[in-house]
């Protein structure tokens, strides 16, 4: 089991429910912080001293004050220690559920766990915490479909655009315009439709409406 753990999350309830599953597996020290900024400094501090975290649980979503902060999510913690060749294992708990956000997290920024908050959220923690102290991944049912081989979810950030801006109802014309206005390539009217078609046959549509449904279902928007 782990020795050192740190707890990022901006809500005081959360933190005390994710100390009450460390706590009863008899974790040896538990630092808990609100903001990114801070768990990062943290993170590297206790490496400099020789005496390091040895796993990150953090939210994903942190919401602003009148602090000013350079790491304002979860996310962007996540990938500034992986680009820095941090060894802390990594436990994301959020309430987010797109399945393309969990399979970036894992794919991208070689994340442990993934642990949605919910009715079952701290009993699955709990679960992820001795699995990945077991060097093995944990991802909650919910959104275990991230990691299926079986569902392609390897599309862009263009296309999560265009299946939202598909899913407002918006025309091929109008979403051109969009696109031009966000400065967002490519954006010409046949650029968009080849787009959509591509998506179409990757999820095995039939048209847009049925695309979105399957997008939908999946948690890709």
């Amino acid at each position: 089991m782990f020795s050192r753990v740190i707890v990022a999350d901006d809500l005081e309830s959360i933190n005390e429910g994710v100390l009450s599953v460390t706590n009863s597996l008899n974790v040896g020290h538990i630092s808990k912080v609100q903001y990114c900024d801070e768990a990062y400094i943290k993170i590297k501090r206790a490496i400099f001293d020789g005496n390091p975290y040895e796993l990150l649980i953090t939210d994903l979503s942190f919401k602003k004050d009148d602090r000013i902060t350079k790491l304002e999510s979860g996310e962007s913690l996540i990938e500034r220690l992986r680009k820095e060749d941090t060894d802390v294992k990594i436990i994301v708990y959020s309430i987010e559920d797109r399945l393309q956000k969990v399979r970036t997290l894992f794919k991208k920024h070689k994340i442990d766990a993934y642990v949605c908050k919910g009715r079952k959220g701290l009993i699955e923690l709990e679960t992820a915490i001795n699995q990945v102290s077991s060097n093995s991944q944990f991802i909650s049912p919910s959104v275990a479909n991230a990691l299926s081989k079986s569902v392609d979810l390897e599309i862009t950030d263009y296309d999560i655009e265009l299946l939202k801006q598909l899913s407002y109802g918006k025309s091929k014309l109008d979403i051109s315009k969009i696109f031009k206005v966000k400065k967002i390539t490519p954006n010409g009217v046949s650029s968009i439709e080849k787009r959509q078609n591509r998506l179409q046959i990757q999820f095995n549509a039939s048209n847009a409406l049925q695309l979105i449904s399957i997008v939908k279902d999946l948690g890709v928007i």
